[in-house]
This record gives C-alpha cells, sequence and structure tokens, in this order.
C-alpha cells in the first residue's frame, strides 16, 4: 500500500461523491467493470489520483481547462515527478478526448495496463 496524507481522506471521500463529467463517464463506462481493479480518487503520499490501479501502478488524471495554465502546468509537473519517484506511471488525459474520443482513452488505458501489467511479471 502506498504511503498517503490522512487529511486528504475526507476530501478524496468528497471528491468521490462529487465526481466531474468526464471522470463519471470514465469510470461507469469503463474503469468500475475493468479486469483489474481501478480505484477511484485515491490518496497516494500528499495527491489525490482521479484514478489508481495498484496491479500496474498506474495513475489516470484527467485535466480539464484549468491545467492549461502556466502556473498548473508546472503544478502537474511536479506532481508527476512525485507521483514517478513513488514507482507510478502517470496517464494525463484531456477531458476533450473523453467527449471525442473515448473509445481511443479506453484502448490507451488497456495498452498501458498491459505493457505495465507484463513489465511486473518481468
Amino acid at each position: 500500500m502506498k504511503e498517503y496524507n490522512r487529511a486528504n481522506i475526507p476530501f478524496a471521500k468528497a471528491l468521490r461523491k462529487n465526481m466531474t463529467p468526464w471522470e463519471r463517464k470514465l469510470w461507469y463506462e469503463f474503469l468500475r467493470n475493468y479486469p483489474v481493479q481501478f480505484q477511484r480518487q485515491k490518496a497516494i503520499g500528499d495527491y489525490i489520483a482521479d484514478f489508481y490501479c495498484a496491479k500496474a501502478k498506474l495513475v489516470i488524471e484527467l485535466d480539464g481547462d484549468g491545467h492549461y495554465t502556466d502556473e498548473q502546468i508546472k503544478k502537474d509537473e511536479i506532481r508527476t515527478k512525485e507521483l514517478e519517484a513513488m514507482g507510478l506511471t502517470v496517464l494525463r488525459v484531456c477531458n476533450t478526448d473523453i467527449d471525442r474520443n473515448f473509445r481511443g482513452v479506453c484502448d490507451t488505458v488497456d495498452r498501458a495496463v498491459e505493457n505495465l501489467s507484463l513489465s511486473q511479471l518481468r
């Protein structure tokens, strides 16, 4: 189990109850019944990952408009580096891709889980 900041647990629970439309779509139409277990709004370190798969050591982050400011891009880079330092792979997905290319997003997640799971077996 990854270390996490206990202070984030109430916030993570609130986020689970109030998912964005894009998180809701990815969760209910794909990840919830995925063959490898995913968790939503998972506290990891000082962060709350949108989706997390322990078996593949994969974090999926959905990025909306607010992630494309210079300040947020820098924060996301730091977040990604810190999660990668924990041995995780971070897959960032634009909300627009959820809207316009949902099947492609699902295929990308499939490939990431398959590749990361296979690399764990080696």
